[in-house]
């Protein structure tokens, strides 16, 4: 079960893989953007604590399905104009940063997800006090090793597949310079033919 780190990880590894924003790691409010938004279906969590003393009372309900992610996703792409100190970030990015918290739910537990709500609604069962709810946040995050070493996998993968395709596009551009033609004459060349 993907607990807040392990949602964190695969965030930030979506991110790498879909955004265009190539220094957006060195911005630590994007990092937190990314956080926020990849754990936010768990919001349920909270509401259940604080109304019912259950964590599980209204967990994976509406807040884990496509339509919550459609929704907070736009809202979340516009929020840097209600405050400054927000990132922008593109809606396509923030959509897919939320839904990748459900796919995970989905397909790394056994608890359904409302994936399709309203039309489907599947609710978590059992009861989570406070305590428990800390306790696995805190302690259990260890489970969550295996999405750390994949998502981090998968980050490197992106960096050096982007370093190496923009150093093939440096170099295809400069051969023509060092063989003492113009960057317009090497391509009327590759036109012509």
């Amino acid at each position: 079960m993907p607990l807040p780190l392990g949602h964190s990880a695969i965030g930030f590894a979506v991110h790498s893989i879909i955004s265009n924003d190539k220094g957006s790691f060195n911005k630590w409010k994007v990092a937190i953007f990314i956080v926020i938004l990849s754990n936010l279906p768990d919001i349920d969590i909270l509401f259940g604590l604080t109304l019912q003393n259950n964590g599980s009372a209204f967990h994976r309900g509406p807040t884990h399905s496509i339509l919550f992610a459609l929704i907070l996703g736009f809202l979340a792409s516009k929020s840097w104009k209600l405050w400054s100190q927000i990132p922008m970030i593109n809606f396509k990015t923030c959509f897919m940063l939320i839904l990748s918290h459900v796919i995970a739910d989905y397909f790394l537990t056994n608890s359904p997800v409302s994936f399709y709500w309203p039309i489907e609604v599947s609710w978590s069962t059992g009861n989570s006090g406070w305590n428990h709810v800390f306790h696995t946040v805190l302690f259990d995050a260890v489970e969550d090793i295996g999405i750390l070493i994949v998502c981090n996998l998968i980050l490197m993968s992106v960096i050096v597949f982007r370093r190496l395709y923009s150093l093939r596009k440096t170099r295809s551009l400069a051969l023509p310079v060092l063989c003492g033609q113009t960057p317009e004459e090497s391509k009327s060349r590759f036109i012509d033919t």
